[in-house]
């Protein structure tokens, strides 16, 4: 009896033993079999890793060869337009060696003018002709430049008296102390403002709007409203002053915002400019009584423009861009409607350093003195006759 049950008990053992070690040989063959799925995955990764550090670096070397290439580019591209740069400023100036020597012939013939300014009412052309200006001269061309010196800020007026040889220099675009030199020559060889006559005002000048004319300076001043203030040079006092009918402290031109109104003396005497909307008047003034007599809308626009003079009653408005360009008449207004933009040839000033800051005409040199970024430049222009100065009109 015990003999049988040491069996059983003996069997149950093997059994269960056999039992664990199948367990544990299914466990040890799983573990085994994962090893392997890691060994695998892990034999797979490194692949994939080489494989991305390889490529990684052909791309390196792409980018390298790409980056020399683009830098080679680069250089030519530059060299290029550095050669297109002098191409086109050769161009330029041989634009501006034609442009004086061949002038641009106006757009409308003489013979179809009269045709049209027949149309037009005669009687009010015949009483208008002598009533504004007297002068018939008109632009052609620019017959030669001169660059007389670089002194000052880059904004700023110089300008001659017409009955004087008198040069006077206004430094900047808000101040009261202005400069005379006894002459143009004088003031070329001057080391500077210092060595002009200074002269102080009793108010301040603003922009570069300021004329002189027989012996007297006349300006703008800011303050509470548009003054322009009559300044006797001979004796240091104020003559006289007048309120402008001026709403809005608007620029005159777009492009010198610092000049509200631009006075200009020539020969038929003071004149102002001024803005009015999107486009520029003009107002003729009594030089001794600073009296509005006449006003006229020109239409020319505000915009783009950089400065205007006025000769023998026509008023020339300069245009520009605002990174300065060369500058060029495109807009031309004439008082007695003798002249009209279609019919002013097309007039180019040789491109320099910057835009102008003011141009002033002088009647008795038949000049214009510029300020060019802080260069002082003369312009000597050609005129010749209008078209209804050759043919006036007469009654039928």
């Amino acid at each position: 009896m015990k003999v049988a049950v040491f069996c059983s008990f003996l069997f149950t053992a093997l059994a269960r033993l056999s039992l664990a070690q199948y367990h544990y040989q299914g466990l040890m063959n799983y573990l085994e079999n994962r090893m392997i799925a890691m060994e695998e995955r892990i034999a797979l990764w490194h692949e994939q890793t080489n494989r991305y550090n390889s490529d990684l670096k052909e791309f390196r070397q792409q980018a390298a060869d790409l980056l020399e290439k683009l830098g080679k580019d680069h250089d030519a591209l530059k060299m290029d337009l550095e050669k297109a740069g002098a191409k086109v400023d050769r161009v330029e100036r041989e634009m501006d060696y034609i442009e004086t020597r061949n002038p641009p012939r106006p757009c409308v013939k003489a013979d179809d003018r009269m045709v049209e300014q027949e149309v037009v009412t005669r009687e009010r052309k015949k009483d208008v002709f002598f009533e504004v200006s007297v002068c018939m001269d008109i632009i052609s061309r620019i017959r030669a430049m001169k660059i007389l010196k670089r002194m000052g800020s880059p904004k700023g007026v110089w300008t001659k008296d017409a009955r004087t040889a008198k040069v006077y220099v206004f430094n900047g675009t808000s101040e009261n102390t202005l400069y005379e030199f006894g002459s143009v020559r004088e003031l070329s060889a001057s080391s500077g403002t210092s060595t002009g006559r200074q002269i102080t005002l009793p108010f301040f000048w603003n922009g570069t709007g300021h004329a002189v004319y027989d012996g007297y300076l006349y300006y703008v001043s800011d303050r509470e409203v548009l003054q322009v203030i009559k300044y006797d040079l001979r004796n240091g006092s104020v003559a006289d002053t007048a309120v402008l009918p001026v709403e809005d402290h608007t620029p005159v031109y777009t492009l010198n915002p610092d000049t509200l109104v631009d006075l200009v003396a020539e020969e038929e005497g003071l004149w102002a400019l001024y803005p009015s909307g999107d486009t520029i008047n003009l107002a003729k003034m009594d030089s001794d009584t600073l009296d509005i007599e006449q006003m006229w809308d020109t239409t020319c626009p505000r915009e783009n423009a950089e400065a205007a003079f006025v000769v023998c009653g026509t008023v020339y408005v300069i245009y520009n861009t605002k990174p300065p360009s060369r500058s060029r008449v495109q807009c031309v207004f004439d008082v007695n409607d003798m002249v009209t933009s279609g019919e002013a040839p097309l007039v180019y000033f040789p491109r320099r350093y910057g835009a102008h800051a003011s141009l002033k005409y002088n009647p008795e040199e038949q000049q214009l003195y510029a300020w060019d970024d802080g260069y002082q430049i003369l312009y000597k222009l050609a005129l010749k006759k209008k078209l209804w100065a050759l043919a006036p009109p007469t009654d039928p």
